[in-house]
């Protein structure tokens, strides 16, 4: 039988409600593992051990008393240290938030204290959330559990190392330009990114407003809809939040898992693949693009040209939106003040002391960046210039949904490479995002499925599934199909140590 922490969230789920296991023995197995093996993958840059077992102990009284609980409740959860959760420190693994803690809690966070999961804690991540292997975090890189050597993916390599190595069941993250999925892809994980506005960013700390989005990370298809189902839904906090009601994702994923594709239209995006890729992760593409073939899918090739300029416009607007958003990070609104050390203390000597020593370099370079092209004389050809392109990625979107259901490709085009291989080149670590960008420039949702190990490296592959906005249950039910047809991959460390 397995171990507690090895359970999927669904099954822990179905134990919980048996009376099988406790929430409290549940949660306390979760922060015994995050003690054996944190040290060594630094997933978590917070555990809130007590709080975690005060709400599983309510959890099993309640339970014991009769009760009607929501399905997940008593199942631990973990954030990403982006997301406000009052009395809990939130950092973005900044050092300018010093040990901040937020006055309330972000509405996801809501949603799970009212479904009575457990929050373990928060996760690291790259700094504010800009990076693609989280080793731009302030508080040290976290490890892949595939291979400790290896990044987790970014920026939330926090919440993905995490799920992959069973300190947790279930996790939230944010994705910008494939923070949920590149992870996911690299860790063996299912990442997803909701339809922008299907999930409530109130509390989230913003990145870029316009591209940002909340969405879960779990070992399985069947856990990423329930978690989904949960967090998502109209929040008048939230100007951008959808009115509209959160689609039945379980059933979808059921109805997947019966891998019948008749009539299915599937399109493999030209423009994915090919040079920069790697051969065995499109090699892993491949095989699964012929079993969704010989499941009955009708698959084509379409051509989404302006996908091409889709990475070089997202980081003009991306670093733009960064360049207004980290403007309120001060040094006399939020988290620490640096003072100058010599001269007269002026607000804005002071306001360049903290951001000077508070803003790690991957974060300096977006901001100058973005006011760059935001400034008089450049804002045409640059960020003007940027939104056109991303009126046309849209355009290829709605063209491409036009002749198929579905989009797929692979989901980042190499597995996970070795620590400091790219830290010091920036435009190596964006092109890790060259495959999720278009989603969030479009809005669309897109979601990362293990679909494969490379012979090459022994590490995980991530097969990319994309829909028309508002159109995720599609995507679930695909991604059933591919984890119905290829099983679950499962990292070895997370039998390790139980």
């Amino acid at each position: 039988m397995s171990t507690l922490t090895e359970l999927s969230a669904l099954e822990a789920a179905d134990r919980l409600r048996s009376g099988e296991i406790t929430s409290e023995d549940l949660t306390a197995a979760c922060l015994a593992r995050i003690e054996a093996l944190d040290g060594e993958l630094n997933a978590f840059l917070h555990v809130d051990a007590e709080g975690a077992l005060e709400t599983a102990r309510d959890v099993d009284r309640r339970r014991a008393a009769g009760e009607s609980l929501h399905p997940l409740a008593g199942v631990p959860i973990a954030l990403k240290d982006n997301m406000v959760a009052r009395g809990m420190p939130t950092t973005c693994a900044s050092k300018i938030l010093g040990n901040w803690k937020p006055p309330y809690d972000a509405t996801v966070v809501t949603r799970i204290r009212q479904a009575r999961l457990p929050i373990l804690g928060k996760t690291n991540m790259d700094e504010f959330a800009m990076g693609s292997s989280t080793e731009h975090s302030a508080f040290g890189p976290t490890r892949n559990p595939w291979d400790t050597s290896r990044i987790p993916g970014g920026s939330g390599g926090g919440s993905a190392a995490a799920v992959a190595a069973g300190l947790v069941p279930l996790a939230l993250g944010s994705d910008t330009g494939g923070s949920i999925r590149q992870p996911g892809a690299v860790t063996g994980t299912v990442g997803v990114k909701p339809t922008y506005g299907a999930v409530s960013r109130y509390g989230l700390i913003a990145m870029a407003s316009s591209l940002d989005q909340i969405g879960p990370v779990t070992r399985t298809v069947a856990d990423a809809a329930a978690l989904g189902e949960l967090i998502g839904g109209h929040d008048p906090h939230d100007s951008t939040s959808l009115d509209e009601p959160v689609p039945d994702l379980e059933a979808a994923v059921a109805q997947g898992a019966k891998a019948d594709l008749a009539g299915v239209r599937i399109g493999v995006v030209k423009q994915l693949q090919g040079e920069g890729y790697q051969k065995d992760v499109l090699e892993a593409f491949n095989a699964t693009v012929e079993a969704l073939r010989g499941a009955g899918a009708d698959v084509i090739t379409v051509d989404c040209p302006n996908f091409d300029y889709a990475l070089s416009a997202y980081y003009l607007i991306m670093p733009a939106e960064v360049s207004s958003n980290l403007a309120r990070f001060d040094g006399m609104r939020y988290g620490i003040r640096v003072e100058p050390d010599e001269g007269p203390v002026t607000a804005e000597r002071v306001m360049a002391a903290t951001r000077g020593a508070g803003f790690g370099d991957e974060v300096k370079r977006r901001i100058i960046l973005g006011t760059h092209v935001l400034s008089a004389g450049y804002f045409d050809a640059y960020y003007g210039s940027a939104l056109r392109v991303r009126t046309l990625v849209q355009r290829d979107f709605a063209a491409a949904f036009e002749q198929c259901d579905l989009l797929v490709s692979p989901t980042a085009p190499t597995t996970a490479f070795p620590f400091g291989s790219q830290v010091d080149d920036p435009l190596a670590m964006y092109m890790n995002d060259l495959a999720t960008i278009p989603a969030n420039l479009a809005g669309v949702p897109a979601m990362s499925v293990p679909c494969g190990i490379s012979a090459r490296d022994g590490m995980p592959v991530g097969f990319q599934i994309l829909a028309p906005a508002r159109e995720d249950a599609a995507m679930y039910r695909l991604a059933g199909a591919v984890e119905a047809l290829l099983g679950v991959k499962e990292c070895p460390m997370l039998k390790e140590k139980n």
